[in-house]
């Protein structure tokens, strides 16, 4: 059973996502949360699987809940997704880099919702390439265009070449099988790369790495992938 904590200051977009989840033999939809601050206090409290958070919030937005909550070690095993109206908001960037594990739009179908807090559940990153390119050059790149070449992340530096490989496929959106098949090893060779790679530079999940290579300049918005 996949518990989850619904986070919405509205309390109709609350109740719908609620039911669609609730529906679900396998989903339990276990608190709900009017704001940042009490759906903080309530992970501490219920530690559920998933957190599936709005970001704009009167007193604790999302942003700054999902800092919370990934930073949190005895909330290690719960995981934030981010529902949101604003696909474009220049707030998803802040919400991936404090540990969500992705993101999804309240426009979504009921079974896209669900599928989501399966996905984030089962440990995979919630986003598309071609969904965080766009936010990457809309809101970092773009930034950062009429500066110098920004400097090699210290973190880049602990990982070896193969790890650099797989940081690179992550960020392309491969999953485990994928890079086993890419670089011809085993599915089990490949999630211990990733694990490994995350635990190198501090990331939460994969969503983080996908930042990171975009950020670092490793992989480019526009590149083939």
């Amino acid at each position: 059973m996949t518990t989850v904590l619904v986070v919405d200051d509205q309390s109709l977009i609350r109740q719908a996502v609620a039911d669609i989840l609730s529906s679900e033999a396998d989903l339990e939809v276990v608190g709900e949360a009017v704001d940042g601050a009490q759906a903080v206090s309530l992970a501490r409290e219920l530690r559920p699987d998933v957190v599936l958070m709005d970001i704009r919030m009167p007193v604790l937005d999302g942003i700054g809940a999902t800092s919370a909550i990934c930073a949190d070690p005895d909330l290690a095993d719960t995981r934030v997704l981010i529902l949101t109206t604003f696909e474009e908001d220049e707030n998803l960037i802040a919400t991936l880099r404090a540990g969500a594990s992705g993101f999804i739009g309240k426009g979504s179908e009921p079974e896209e919702i669900v599928r989501a807090v399966r996905a984030v559940h089962a440990g995979d990153a919630l986003l598309s390439p071609a969904a965080t390119r766009s936010l990457i050059t809309k809101y970092v790149v773009a930034a950062d265009e009429p500066t110098s070449p920004r400097p090699v992340p210290a973190e880049l530096a602990l990982l070896t070449e193969r790890e650099l490989e797989v940081l690179l496929l992550v960020a392309r959106g491969r999953s485990n099988q994928q890079i086993a098949d890419d670089l011809v090893i085993s599915p089990h060779t490949s999630k211990t790369h990733v694990n490994r790679i995350m635990t190198k530079v501090a990331a939460h999940d994969r969503a983080q790495l996908v930042i990171l290579a975009y950020e670092s300049g490793l992989l480019r918005p526009g590149a083939d992938d």
